[in-house]
């Protein structure tokens, strides 16, 4: 396992790379990894000769500055996780001044209104942050696929029309995914929660499911409002948004056609942590 800190080094050993035909995989981070990104990097390095995964808190894509400060910085048992993979692995860890040099500032992106969805409601700015940053690290890492979490799904789909919109020679695979044991999909913020709620969240992965449940049945109108009255009436959970979208334009449901697939998008707050999840519907 190699770890390196700046662009130019790394560009010689992807050089060198590109030389041997190799396939190049890529795990974008923020750190704080947890079981979920190394399911990440272990489905990466199944199918690529190397995987870099880089490591890099960025700055643009916090629409809150508290959130930025609070958000954990743990390189050093971050990259032992890492190494214990026993992986063909690269670890690129740069400054902010090697991303940005002395300008943090976001490019400006259209994704065909994808960013006006959901979280772009709620997170001004986010959605360019993350376009940022990612097209940043793709023209230095130049992989041939790169490995990307549903649980931020929207986040996924962007960046798969980042890539079109950008033509860029690379495949955005998205992994399933990872749960804790009582189902509260795994986040670097879980780490923010107490033991107590940390148990309670399962309520949202089970409210996703009933929701999952009375899909096809019910409309998503009165979906919404059930779900809308269970987080009402919950000590814990407060419920920013509950959303059923079309998966591919993220535009929320008219109709349910029959060949059309739906997932259920939800944002929850508790102890000021901002907790998201979604859920395939139909398919």
């Amino acid at each position: 396992m190699q770890i390196i800190k700046e662009k130019a080094p790394l560009r010689e050993v992807i050089s060198k790379l590109k030389l041997e035909d190799s396939c190049i995989g890529f795990v974008p981070t923020m750190g704080a990894l947890h079981n979920g990104h190394l399911s990440l990097v272990r489905q990466a390095a199944s199918v690529c000769d190397v995987v870099i995964v880089s490591i890099f808190i960025n700055p643009t894509q916090f629409d809150n500055a508290t959130d930025l400060d609070n958000y954990p910085r743990t390189l050093d048992s971050d990259t032992q996780k890492l190494k214990e993979l026993g992986l063909n692995l690269i670890i690129f860890t740069p400054t902010t001044a090697e991303l940005y040099n002395d300008e943090i500032v976001s490019e400006h992106f259209q994704f065909d209104g994808l960013e006006f969805e959901m979280e772009g409601k709620y997170r001004n700015g986010h959605f360019d942050g993350v376009g940022t940053v990612v097209k940043k690290l793709f023209e230095i890492v130049q992989p041939d696929k790169a490995f990307f979490g549903e649980k931020d799904y929207q986040q996924l789909q962007i960046i798969k029309k980042l890539v079109k919109h950008y033509q860029l020679s690379l495949e955005v695979i998205g992994c399933p995914i990872s749960r804790e044991n009582n189902g509260l999909a795994r986040s670097s913020r879980n780490e923010r929660l107490s033991p107590k709620i940390r148990l309670e969240a399962s309520f949202i992965h089970e409210t996703l499911l009933k929701a999952k449940d009375k899909f096809g049945t019910e409309s998503a109108n009165q979906i919404s409002q059930w779900v809308e009255n269970e987080f009402t009436s919950h000590p814990y959970f407060n419920l920013e948004y509950f959303e059923i979208a079309d998966s591919e334009t993220l535009k929320p449901i008219t109709k349910n056609l029959g060949d059309q697939k739906f997932r259920a998008f939800i944002a929850v707050y508790s102890e000021n942590i901002r907790l998201i999840d979604n859920i395939a519907l139909n398919y």
